[in-house]
């Protein structure tokens, strides 16, 4: 480890702080951290720790996730300002504002847990992209959907599940990023290597995948997967989760028409310097109003009922 990291696990430990950490963070983050996953987990993780302090390397959305699953803990994040656009391309206002003006079809929001607290505490139940189909199975017959904020991910749904949706227009700046042309250049650099992309990215990439799912199922399939070598299409940050957890193996990032692999810019702007002073200070702190919180809070707890059953 490097001095500073070595600060960051002395200041946690004094503080009795757990770090989490999102697949998309960078390696050194990584490796200073009790828990690496995506935000859901990582957020029930966090339900489970006796920490005084939760300390969340991820985009804002993720640890208000963290924090209405845990409204009695402080959770921090390194950097306030780290959005997503995904997040940010429904605003909980226009969502309001366009289930009022359709009042009449009586929508049922699936909402992808990449979101607001905003926009959860508008929703019926929440759903991530590893269960995102289960969910939308479970909604009544009888009810009209609306699925927010990501378009794309709303597309892969409906093509498992052949149940139609109304599909926010929104989308993950980064996943859109992969097309089918720099798909098809590494896939011709690397005959032998099965792609598996994130169900964020565009259908033109989602068919030439010969796996389309959630960056948890992304370790699993890779896995189980006898290949020697993978080409990954999704943010490059889960490369370092991936060589880690399975380090006989090769993954190749995929590329997109611009750069050689996909960073995203937000989940960059936690590194390790802003990490320790996070730790040092206790902040900035995440504060949600706790109306917002515990109608949010709701959709989540369905999604959990839903998924035992």
């Amino acid at each position: 480890m490097t001095p500073l990291q070595e600060k960051i696990v002395r200041l946690k430990r004094e503080k009795n702080a757990v770090i989490l950490a999102h697949n998309y963070q960078v390696k050194e983050i990584q490796e200073v951290a009790d828990y690496v996953g995506d935000s859901l987990g990582l957020s029930y993780q966090a339900k489970e720790t006796e920490a005084d302090l939760i300390v969340f390397c991820g985009v804002h959305f993720m640890a208000e996730t963290a924090k209405i699953v845990n409204p009695a803990k402080k959770v921090v994040i390194p950097d306030l300002a780290a959005g997503c656009s995904l997040a940010d391309a429904c605003d909980a206002g226009d969502l309001a504002a366009y289930l009022k003006k359709h009042a009449e079809r009586n929508f049922y929001v699936v909402s992808y847990i990449n979101c607001s607290a905003g926009v959860k505490a508008l929703s019926d139940v929440i759903c991530t992209s590893g269960n995102a189909v289960k969910m939308v199975g479970k909604v009544p017959p009888d009810r009209e959907i609306l699925f927010v904020p990501d378009q794309n991910l709303g597309e892969w749904v409906q093509e498992q599940t052949g149940r139609p949706m109304t599909l926010w227009q929104g989308n993950c700046y980064i996943h859109i990023e992969f097309t089918h042309a720099s798909i098809t250049r590494i896939r011709e650099e690397y005959p032998e290597a099965p792609l598996v992309a994130h169900p964020e990215c565009s259908r033109p990439v989602r068919l030439l995948a010969d796996e389309v799912c959630s960056t948890e199922k992304m370790v699993h399939f890779c896995r189980s997967n006898p290949a020697p070598v993978f080409i990954v299409a999704t943010e490059s940050g889960m490369l370092h989760r991936l060589e880690r957890e399975l380090p006989g193996k090769k993954f190749i990032p995929a590329p997109t028409d611009h750069c050689a692999c996909a960073d995203c810019r937000y989940m960059k702007m936690i590194t390790l310097e802003k990490l320790a002073a996070s730790l040092e200070s206790g902040g900035p702190e995440l504060l949600l109003a706790p109306a917002t919180a515990e109608k949010a809070r709701l959709p989540l707890e369905r999604m959990l009922a839903w998924s035992k059953n």
